[in-house]
This record gives structure tokens, sequence and C-alpha cells, in this order.
């Protein structure tokens, strides 16, 4: 293998200028060229080349690998490029894969696929999650092609979406305002009274309210900073946590706090300000830790409870502040803004009912207007 400088046209812009190529075998005994991503040192490139090679000799070492092998190789290949929370991910489809463990790769062809895609219908879980599955199926097969020159052609091109035409679309749930108010009113705790109205006023995500700081809350301008994410490690009951980034670019926002919820937050943080060693880095629903996800739904439940209104889940609260906005007639792109996500067309997919109801409105401006 070789290690070379990027030429200066393809230097990238946050200054990575180092990759090394090399020729990795294919399974039909030619070779291809393989280039690497940039690095930022020319050391940086060289502990990457070492790796690849590593890699590379386990293949020439091993010309039977399985399917279990390449999706093991690639979640160890992933570990320290992706977020904990993807790696949960791609944990929790790898039971699906079970059934085509010890097909070996040159073998995989559409007979496996088709045994295997009988068995995941049979499950008793939601198309969607179905294709989630596949994906990450056709994810691995990609990374197999680019870092060990495998030819899945003959599988891939078989692979079809799942699809139900009598399944029935779960309906989102949410609360109206006036049933937020009432489980709110059986909220005597300041602390899971704001975590509540700011899911509910402000549309955070569970993890981007579990990580605000005090840091983060504007009191002077009233607004608020989503700038990361609580991504809880092991159970609902598991303390341990690490901090990421949000979910995408777009999830990094600034919006403004509603009156209720700026009042109950003074409250808090004059609280907070008496425990002994208070800094404004603790987290707001918590202290030098945040609060665990088994408290928060825990809380929430119990409150249903006494209030006697129906379950819903903590992501429910995100979905009641976009129907709270959109009912009252905000506009799509500001929704989309507010809540933090990436496309217009993510807000417009997700919500398209409400939006359903807003026809009518449009119907009688015309007819007003004739």
């Amino acid at each position: 293998m070789a290690t070379r400088l990027l030429e200066q046209y393809k230097w990238t812009k946050d200054g990575r200028k180092w990759v090394f190529y090399t020729y990795i075998p294919t399974l039909s005994g030619k070779r291809k060229k393989y280039t690497s991503k940039a690095y930022r040192t020319k050391q940086e490139a060289l502990a990457a080349e070492s790796k690849f090679a590593t890699t590379m000799g386990y293949l020439n070492e091993n010309k039977d690998m399985t399917f279990k092998e390449l999706y093991t190789a690639y979640y160890s290949y992933q570990e320290d490029k992706v977020k904990s929370t993807t790696l949960k991910t791609y944990r929790d489809r790898i039971r699906y894969m079970k059934l085509l463990d010890n097909i070996k790769l040159k073998n995989l062809d559409v007979k496996y696929y088709e045994l295997w895609r009988k068995e995941i219908n049979k499950l008793d879980i939601a198309t969607a999650y179905k294709n989630d599955i596949q994906k990450f199926i056709k994810i691995v097969l990609n990374w197999g092609e680019k870092m060990y020159g495998f030819n899945f052609r003959r599988f891939y091109t078989k692979i079809t979406n799942f699809s139900n035409p009598n399944e029935i679309k779960k309906e989102m749930d949410f609360y109206t305002l006036e049933e937020f108010k009432t489980f709110i009113s059986f909220e005597d705790d300041i602390k899971f009274k704001c975590l509540y109205e700011t899911l509910y006023y402000c549309g955070l995500r569970r993890g981007e309210a579990r990580a605000l700081t005090w840091d983060d809350i504007d009191f002077t301008n009233k607004e608020l900073r989503v700038n990361k994410n609580i991504a809880q490690i092991g159970g609902e009951n598991s303390k341990k946590y690490s901090i990421t980034t949000p979910k995408t670019k777009s999830s990094i926002r600034t919006i403004p706090i509603a009156e209720t919820l700026l009042n109950d937050l003074k409250m808090l943080y004059e609280d907070n300000k008496k425990i002994y060693s208070f800094k404004n880095n603790w987290f707001v629903f918590g202290n030098n830790d945040p609060i665990t996800n088994w408290q928060v739904r825990n809380r929430k439940n119990l409150i249903c409870e006494k209030a006697n209104l129906k379950q819903i889940r903590i992501h429910d609260f995100r979905h009641s502040c976009a129907s709270l906005l959109i009912n009252n007639g905000a506009n799509i792109t500001m929704v989309a803004k507010y809540l933090g996500h990436a496309k217009i067309d993510e807000t417009l997919n997700t919500y398209s009912h409400m939006f359903r109801n807003k026809l009518n409105d449009i119907v009688n401006t015309i007819n007003n207007l004739t």
C-alpha cells in the first residue's frame, strides 16, 4: 500500500489531505483499486492504512466469509465512526439476520433471500420496520462490495420492499391543549412540570430535553438552545449515558420559550441555585447527571392515571406540539424549523393528516373571494 498527499484541488474544506490507496483482491481473482477517505495528518492515514491491511489480511485468509462475519466486521468498522444510538440500531437489527448467518457470501443468492423474506413476513412487526431491517442488509452488502470487492448484484437486484395493502396505519396519539393542561395540573413537582412543558410546548425529542443544561437557557432573550442529545446506554433503568450531537444538523436550533414554561423554568432555576456546588453546566432535568428514561416514562404514566387521561408515549408530546402549531395556523416552514426537521418534506410526510384539516380553510377562503 502507499500513502500519498491529495492534489491541491482535492483538499477538503476542513484541511484533510492525506489518503492511502491500494489494490484489493476480489472473489473473481481480479484486483480492484481502493482509495481511502482523507485524513488530517500523514500519521492518521498511516494508522488507518495499517488497520485496513489487517482487515485485508483477514479476507485473504478467509475466502469463505459468511454473512455473519461480514456484518460483524461492518459493526466493528463503524464503532468509532457513528453515534452510540446508531450502533444500538445496528444491534437491534442483527437478531433478524440469523437465517442468513451461516450462508457463505460467495453462495448468497435469491433463494436464500426468499427464505429469509418469508420468515420475516411471519413476524408481527410493522411493514415499515421490516423495510428498515432489509435496508440494514443492503447497507452491509454495499459496505462488503466497497471494502472487500464482493459482487452481490445477483442478490441485490432481487431485494424489493415489503408491502401490506391490508395493514391499518396506527393513529398518531397526541394531547390537545386542554388535555395537556389537565395532565400538567396533576404534576406538583416543578422539575417534572418543566420537563413535560418543554416536551409539549417546545416539541423537543426526549434525548434533546434530557441534554439541556442551564447554559442552554437564555432567560433574557427567552430562548433555549438545542445543541446536544443524551443517548442512554443499557435498559430504561440504566443511569449510564453518553452525550452526542443531535439527530441531524437541522436539529441544532434556538427556539423561543413560551411564557408559561419560562416562568416555571425560572422557579426551577432558583431552586437549583440553592444546592451546594450548583453550576450552570448542570442538567436542567437532573443535576450532575440527566434524568433517566425510566424516570421520565414512569412519572408520565402515574400522572396519566391520576388525571384519567389516555396513555401516550413520551415522543407523542412532540407530536402534540406539532398538532398544536399546525391546527393554529403555523407556517409549515416554521413548524419544520421549530421541530428541527432536516426538510419540510419530513414534516409534511409525518403530519400530512393534520394539514388535510386545513383544506376546508382554503376552500372557505376561495368561497369568500368569489
